[in-house]
């Protein structure tokens, strides 16, 4: 791969990122601010990006697999999605602001997908190129978190200019797209592709997998307290008083990234299972974590928590990604993955934003919430997850590729 070529989907990823983290991480801070949203219009809020998850198959499978090329398809979608997010930031109400969001994740979440297309597209070895390309991902992530921090929008109750930013950012890429290398259609228009085939369904025969059933059982339980991080993380941290959050809160993606690294050491190891294991456990520590600690003498406890992201994140759902990959052997690998997925970020957040918003309405007070009684609740689930992964799942040896 050239210098050139590597730079251009460098960017893509880049800006990929940078949009999402630019207002998906303040939304819910957004919300309160703005319209003094509940906790159950959070849910409904974040819960966009789980319909999204499981519409995003359809998008993909349907029409840019089989039509047109991915990266005009990329393109249109971001160009749609900036007037959307800018539409969503100038609302009058939570009941104006929600269907421009809905509509923007249900475009946006296949963009996840077809940026993947045309990276890969362009790669020889896409097991040794890929990481060092999609990690620019993150990095994105991060600057928009930066950007957020450095201009104290959540501090001055300016959080509509991150919808701008991001707006803009999906604008710039829109028009990018259209100058990366051509990605051309997967399959012939006139071939027919049934619903199990666009969906994984054909990967649930790996249920019938004892270790492989817990694990997916265990991935969409899981999904609930992670839930809770992304819907209230952002809007606790404001409540407490932490200034700048969400530039602190981009050390959990520094972390993602180092841990990422030390991943595959740890799996050799130590084993799938204990990989696994460590990433449930993390979930419980770190909402104990949020649960006791506060911006006086305990904030270490919030910026530890904080960074255990990496931990929770790369140990149990990228391990998990490995662990399919090695169970769904050559016939499954393409749709158990997105089985997975579908599972985890479709399904199994969906249950959690709205269990999530539910509970968080439970422990409203005139200065905001009873945050201690919230995030004690995640901490027990987690545990609950743990002891029953323990003992029902068994470990196995998986070989992992060095790079």
């Amino acid at each position: 791969m050239t210098p050139f070529r590597r730079f251009q989907l460098s960017f893509l990823f880049f800006l990929e990122f940078f949009i999402w983290g630019g207002w998906f991480v303040t939304m819910g801070t957004f919300l309160s601010q703005e319209f003094n949203a509940s906790g159950g219009q959070l849910a409904l809020a974040y819960e966009t990006q789980s319909i999204g998850a499981i519409i995003a198959p359809f998008v993909v499978g349907l029409i840019a697999d089989r039509y047109f090329e991915a990266q005009k398809i990329l393109g249109i979608l971001h160009i749609i999605g900036a007037s959307l997010l800018y539409m969503a930031s100038n609302s009058a109400s939570f009941s104006n602001f929600y269907p421009y969001i809905f509509i923007y994740m249900l475009l946006y979440m296949p963009t996840l997908a077809l940026s993947n297309s045309v990276a890969f597209h362009q790669m020889e070895d896409p097991s040794k190129q890929f990481a060092s390309i999609r990690v620019l991902g993150s990095v994105g992530w991060i600057v928009a978190g930066l950007v957020i921090g450095f201009f104290a929008w959540e501090g001055m109750q300016t959080l509509k200019y991150s919808f701008y930013m991001s707006s803009g950012a999906s604008a710039i890429l829109g028009i990018y797209c259209f100058m990366l290398p051509n990605t051309p259609p997967k399959l012939a228009s006139n071939k027919k592709l049934s619903f199990r085939e666009i969906m994984g369904i054909d990967a649930l025969s790996m249920l019938k997998d004892r270790g492989f059933l817990f694990f997916f059982i265990a991935s969409i339980l899981i999904c609930v307290p992670l839930a809770f991080y992304y819907q209230h993380a952002n809007q606790f941290l404001n409540e407490l008083g932490m200034k700048a959050a969400a530039s602190k809160m981009i050390l959990g993606q520094i972390s993602e990234v180092l841990f990422l690294l030390l991943l595959p050491i740890f799996i050799k190891r130590y084993g799938i299972k204990n990989a696994l294991i460590v990433g449930i456990l993390a979930w419980g520590i770190r909402y104990i974590l949020f649960a006791y600690g506060n911006v006086g003498t305990q904030v270490w406890m919030l910026i530890f928590g904080i960074i255990l992201h990496g931990v929770c994140y790369d140990f149990f759902f990228v391990s998990g990604q490995i662990y399919t990959d090695f169970k769904a052997g050559e016939k499954f690998k393409s749709t158990a993955q997105g089985l997975i997925t579908l599972a985890t970020y479709g399904v199994g957040m969906l249950i959690g934003f709205r269990f999530a918003g539910w509970l968080t309405d439970q422990y409203v007070t005139d200065s905001g919430h009873l945050w201690k009684n919230i995030w004690v609740q995640p901490a027990i689930f987690s545990f609950v997850v743990l002891t029953l992964f323990l003992i029902f799942f068994k470990n196995e040896t998986i070989k992992i590729k060095t790079v």
